[in-house]
């Protein structure tokens, strides 16, 4: 789990990249979980979240950007 005061240090490159790949683990996690091979459920729920602290803090600074 990653926590929101380590991820407001990151460049937006690097949140984006972080982003794709949390995005690909959370689609093998499906397909592990639809043929019964997740052994880790709390996974699943943990790369939700971060995906959505990433999305938070990029739309934050979408919109802090213009204003600037």
């Amino acid at each position: 789990m990653t926590k929101a005061t380590d991820l407001r240090v990151k460049s937006v490159d690097e949140l984006n990249d972080q982003l794709l790949q949390l995005k690909k683990e959370q689609f093998n996690l499906r397909f592990q979980k639809a043929s019964g091979q997740l052994e880790n459920t709390a996974r699943v729920r943990e790369v939700r979240r971060d995906i959505a602290r990433i999305k938070t803090i990029l739309g934050e600074r979408a919109t802090a950007s213009p204003a600037s």
